[in-house]
């Protein structure tokens, strides 16, 4: 996809995820800081930048958050969206030159663009979607990470597939796409040892009808219960009349018969801390993935809604049970990056 994240090529080495540091260890010294302490008496000014449509629903969720960031932190908000790689770094340097203090958005196709142009301008915050760590002096990263809702999610599927095979479309073969098929495969294993699952890439981070017509190859061959990772799944599982699970907010409404649950991605808790830090003056180079966590409210399960009633109790139970183990910390979803593949 020319606007999307399929011109990532960069390969994962290996950093350590670090947590972001919380606001009571904030006495850093000044000299470590890309910017200086935000004045109290103006709005602070906070920009994203996005490689997809904004209705892309990994970019639409971080534009959801900066727009209750907007109503109740008092932020000045102002996007771009479907910016080509090769237009990346002048729309970055216009806003750093326009006084925006804060900038967010997708990197993923422009890694290499988006770090060059971030350290023309130190004393801006840069916080980027990407594959790789942060660095220093005023580069973050952020990611993703929901995929213990997904892996709860494929513990619903498991139980509610008759047929035994469940699906998923998704993007691309890449880590940060990856690591959610196969916690809601191992979900769907974990009930049932002896599902087959069926996994197909669309080499796009936005393209409904291809993801559609995957989609309705996979029921055609048999699954009862697929994985929406890409729009237009839903739309195939509404048709063809089969369970849904979808991804990254709550879709229910594109098929109350059919989409059961799904995990859901909420940056507003890496896009608060973020504000806070940057009003402090203490924006490092961090990486915030963990706010994408279950545990800091970062992603969840989303409601059943009409299945609240017809969903299977011990199901329900199933899901609560395992739910509160991870936010206990007394389970782990394990992260596998590999590439699935269809058994």
């Amino acid at each position: 996809m020319a606007n999307g994240k399929s011109g990532f090529q960069l390969k994962r080495e290996g950093f350590s995820r670090r947590n972001v540091l919380e606001l009571g260890a904030l006495g850093l010294a000044a000299a470590m800081l890309p910017g200086r302490a935000w004045s109290q008496d103006k709005k602070l000014k906070v920009a994203a930048i996005f490689a997809t449509p904004i209705e892309e629903p990994w970019d639409h969720q971080i534009h959801v958050a900066l727009q209750r960031a907007e109503k109740e932190l008092g932020i000045e908000y102002k996007w771009s969206e479907k910016v080509q790689t090769a237009d990346f770094s002048r729309v970055m340097r216009e806003y750093a030159q326009g006084g925006y203090e804060l900038v967010l958005g997708d990197a993923f196709a422009a890694e290499r663009e988006s770090r060059r142009t971030a350290k023309q301008f130190p004393k801006v915050a840069w916080l980027f979607g990407s594959g790789a760590g942060p660095a220093e002096p005023n580069f973050g990263v952020f990611d993703n990470w929901i995929h213990e809702p997904a892996y709860l999610s494929g513990l619903i599927a498991g139980k509610m597939s008759k047929s035994g095979t469940v699906g998923a479309v998704a993007a691309m073969g890449i880590p940060e796409v990856n690591r959610l098929v196969n916690a809601f495969f191992a979900g769907a294993r974990e009930v049932n040892p002896n599902i087959k699952k069926k996994v197909a890439f669309i080499g796009s981070f936005f393209d409904p009808p291809k993801a559609k017509e995957a989609a309705i190859a996979q029921i055609d061959a048999g699954v009862d219960v697929i994985y929406a990772e890409r729009f237009g799944v839903i739309e195939a599982a509404v048709e063809k009349k089969i369970l849904a699970i979808s991804n990254m907010s709550d879709q229910s409404s594109l098929g109350p018969d059919t989409v059961i649950t799904g995990p859901v991605w909420d940056m507003y808790p890496t896009v608060e801390q973020a504000i806070k830090l940057v009003k402090a003056g203490v924006f490092t180079a961090q990486d915030y993935g963990d706010f994408s966590r279950m545990a800091k409210g970062g992603s969840s399960l989303a409601p059943y809604h009409k299945f609240d009633k017809t969903l299977p109790a011990d199901v329900k139970d199933l899901v609560e049970k395992k739910k509160a183990e991870i936010l206990d910390g007394n389970f782990r979803v394990d992260v596998d990056e590999n590439t699935p593949v269809s058994d």
